[in-house]
């Protein structure tokens, strides 16, 4: 890939990321029956948490510091000592406020904090499975892309580890790195979501994976998650519920506003569900298919872009 390509595809997950992020924020916690009165139509501000328009949450935070990791060189160390520099110090945060943090990544960080490894610090439990991992993890596909699906899948139950270990985010977070590196190679969107029902059963069918697990993810590996109506989508802080979500608004809608926009107003966890769509709308449009007023808007665009750009240098170069 081309470094003018590549710079393109990363901004596209970047961008994508933080402006459904952003689009969620005033109305994350809301119901969707509260939202479906004053639909999301555009970058606004204010809201659930008091935040001016243009404002990400932890979801891009973390990301970004993914990002900023993988500019460096893949180490999990350094990725959980940034992860305790946001909580701590508000590094990467929008406006000098780590204003959201969920439960389990809370947790985790007091972990790292006192000295766990990163790689025995996430939540196991069964009720830990939030999406905190999923927020977080498309800026990995850069690094999991041209590595054999072992690699692959042990590289995504890593980075969701240092949070969330549970093998039911380590699922989620491998599902959608591969919807991701498919949408890369441009492929159709239901061409992959139809490789990936049996693509994904049989590779965790040979981990191997507990069939109870396996059987979790059935709307979107055995079904047609797509046929659904809107009131059988979830919009709940559950990893299962916003990978479906997320994956249910690319496929019934034919543009990046729309993606994200469907994916904020089915509210709840509005700025989560928004920002896993808009990484995978992202690279299914295109950077140009983001709306230049709402990228414009969002807070530290320009070290977004910059981000990008030493994003772009790094896997470039790798190649």
């Amino acid at each position: 890939m081309k470094q003018d390509d590549l710079l393109g595809k990363i901004r596209a997950v970047l961008f994508g990321t933080a402006v459904g992020d952003a689009l969620g924020v005033p109305v994350e916690f809301k119901s969707r029956s509260t939202v479906r009165k004053n639909p999301v139509t555009g970058m606004t501000g204010f809201g659930t948490y008091g935040q001016p328009p243009g404002t990400f949450s932890d979801d891009s935070s973390l990301s970004f510091i993914l990002a900023e990791v993988l500019t460096e060189g893949y180490d999990l160390n350094r990725l959980a000592d940034h992860f305790l520099k946001w909580r701590n110090e508000n590094y990467w945060t929008p406006l000098g406020d780590a204003f959201d943090i969920g439960i389990s990544t809370s947790r985790a960080l007091s972990r790292l904090a006192k000295g766990e490894d990163p790689r025995s610090s996430g939540c196991k439990e069964e009720g830990a499975n939030g999406n905190g991992s999923l927020m977080r993890i498309a800026p990995l596909v850069f690094q999991v892309y041209d590595k054999p699906a072992e690699d692959r899948f042990e590289l995504a139950r890593e980075v969701s580890s240092v949070t969330h270990a549970h093998i039911r985010s380590v699922i989620s977070c491998f599902y959608y790195l591969e919807f991701l590196r498919q949408l890369l190679e441009g492929r159709n969107k239901f061409e992959i979501y139809d490789d990936l029902k049996s693509g994904v059963t049989d590779f965790l069918k040979s981990v191997p994976v507990e069939q109870d697990e396996i059987a979790l993810f059935g709307r979107l590996l055995d079904g047609d998650i797509y046929k659904l109506p809107e009131d059988r989508i979830s919009g709940s802080g559950y990893v299962v519920h916003t990978l479906e979500a997320s994956v249910w608004c690319l496929l019934t809608t034919g543009s990046f506003s729309n993606a994200v926009l469907t994916a904020v107003n089915l509210g709840e966890d509005a700025d989560t569900t928004g920002a896993v769509t808009g990484a995978m709308a992202g690279l299914l449009y295109g950077i140009d298919a983001i709306p230049a007023e709402w990228k414009e808007q969002l807070a530290r665009h320009d070290d977004i872009e910059d981000l990008a750009e030493r994003m772009a240098k790094k896997f470039s170069n790798q190649k």
